[in-house]
């Protein structure tokens, strides 16, 4: 099977970079079905196109028993179409040849991995079971121009028909690493077979490389169970997650937050908006008076809930939905917590976590205390239990009332930590912000925006539920008919 990839960006071969193949070279690897080669048809300043030839030896698959078990009948395990069309067997030279450019690397020129560039993959002969039309419905949608040629069955007897083979071109300009992803997804769901045993680790790796895509795509279901080769648990867990990716994406948690604190900025040191009434000095620890060196809403926001779990004498936290890593970054300089724990649903904000914790460079004994884990907050999660506190900030009003509930017994009645700390925006507040229209929300993605009263109602009831005690504290600048733009619950056991 063949896949091609080129680019007509200046220079084009950038490309040698971005695939960490030298455009110079052939090179040779290693599977373990076979062989894969690369190698550069061409490779000039305005044009380049890098090759990826995948021999699959089904005679020596079915011998040393790395297909499936009873595949087909026993002429079909010796004579199939592996060795001349895409199929599940690309995807994983895919990930096993071009491994750093799919998770959007590149050494030496690390500007080019999210830079879009003009790219157009050929594929020599993609199985489409559904037909062109499903090709389309797949990938017109994530912006390509399809062209697909379809076979015949035989050239030279034109009345057996066509087959279900086409040659497919893919155009589109996007990052390279995104172009390889949804081949690696795709290209099996087209096959609607998968050549290996699929089991849990299957949902991680559609979640890993559909993040940021899978979860709006309009064919995400059938995606889905083509790709989990139809298994109804498998599927039912990972269009769960999907779901909630969809409607609660960290990226656009953070960039809420983000433009909630340039607002707030602006509105306190003389830009548009209104400056607050009344600015007290002891509100949380580390809040200073509206002036050029106050901290932002957000590092304001940590700084009160890390002085909580440091009061609460909490030695293990959980950071739920912990995006980025700022929490977790506070926490680590602190020799109090032994055991730090951060989960999220989205793969991407882990491994920025990761990158931004700089966990590969971190002495043994430090990257013991912190754990990274990809979860969701709506399930019971064993590895949830046992911890002294959890914090979740600015997480709950991304989340519709049914998400809600659900997220209310993974934490107080599974998880169950002595502590918990829980912050979200408070609407009374928003009126400080002549740029943000009466009744709109700070940010698209969220459900809801509690007044104080509302947060105050819901937390009590919660606490009452589940057994604990609750207060409350203000966090960022007050004013005293609005109050602060963040408002916490802290829970106690």
């Amino acid at each position: 099977m063949l896949l091609t990839l080129s680019t007509t960006h200046r220079p084009a071969t950038d490309l040698g970079f971005l695939l960490r193949k030298n455009p110079a070279r052939a090179q040779s690897f290693d599977l373990s079905f076979g062989r894969a080669h690369v190698f550069y048809p061409e490779a000039r300043e305005e044009r380049c196109t890098a090759a990826l030839l995948v021999e699959v030896d089904p005679v020596g698959l079915v011998r040393s028993r790395r297909g499936p078990s009873g595949e087909g009948g026993l002429l079909d395990r010796y004579v199939n179409d592996r060795p001349y069309a895409a199929s599940s067997f690309l995807s994983v030279a895919i990930a096993d040849v071009f491994g750093t450019a799919l998770a959007g690397h590149c050494k030496e020129r690390p500007e080019l991995a999210d830079q879009p560039i003009p790219l157009r993959a050929l594929l020599s002969a993609m199985p489409c079971r559904g037909g062109e039309a499903f090709l389309r419905k797949l990938f017109q949608p994530l912006g390509y121009r399809v062209a697909a040629v379809r076979f015949p069955l035989d050239d030279r007897f034109p009345a057996w028909g066509e087959s279900a083979y086409h040659r497919v071109e893919l155009e589109a300009t996007l990052p390279l690493h995104q172009l390889l992803s949804h081949l690696y997804v795709l290209v099996p769901v087209l096959d609607n077979d998968k050549h290996y045993w699929v089991g849990d680790d299957e949902v991680q790796k559609l979640l890993r490389h559909g993040e940021g895509w899978l979860a709006s795509h309009p064919e995400r279901d059938a995606i889905t169970r083509r790709y989990l080769k139809h298994q109804r648990s498998l599927v039912t867990d990972a269009l769960a997650q999907l779901a909630e990716e969809s409607d609660l994406h960290p990226d656009e948690a953070a960039v809420a937050r983000d433009a909630e604190e340039a607002a707030l900025e602006s509105s306190l040191r003389g830009g548009t908006g209104h400056r607050p009434a009344s600015t007290p000095a002891d509100l949380t620890p580390g809040t200073t008076a509206a002036n050029e060196d106050e901290p932002t809403l957000n590092a304001q926001r940590l700084g009160a809930v890390l002085a909580v779990l440091k009061a609460a004498g909490a030695q293990s936290v959980l950071d739920l939905g912990c995006g980025e890593g700022r929490l977790l970054q506070r926490l680590l300089r602190e020799r109090q917590f032994v055991r730090i724990t951060g989960l999220d649903v989205s793969h991407r904000m882990l491994e920025n976590a990761a990158d931004n914790l700089r966990v590969g460079r971190l002495p043994a004994r430090e990257r013991e205390r912190l754990t990274l884990l990809h979860g969701s907050l709506m399930y019971r999660d064993q590895r949830l239990a046992g911890f002294d506190a959890a914090a979740v900030v600015e997480v709950i009003e991304h989340l519709d009332p049914p998400r809600l509930a659900a997220f209310e017994r993974v934490l107080f009645e599974f998880a169950r930590p002595r502590t918990a700390v829980i912050t979200t925006p408070n609407r009374e507040y928003n009126r400080m912000w002549d740029s943000l229209p009466a009744g709109q929300f700070r940010h698209r993605d969220h459900r809801f925006e509690w007044t104080r009263a509302e947060f105050q109602s819901w937390a009590t009831a919660v606490a009452a539920r589940f057994h604990y005690a609750v207060r409350f504290l203000p966090v960022g600048p007050e004013d005293a008919a609005a109050g602060s733009p963040t408002q916490m619950a802290v829970f106690n056991s």
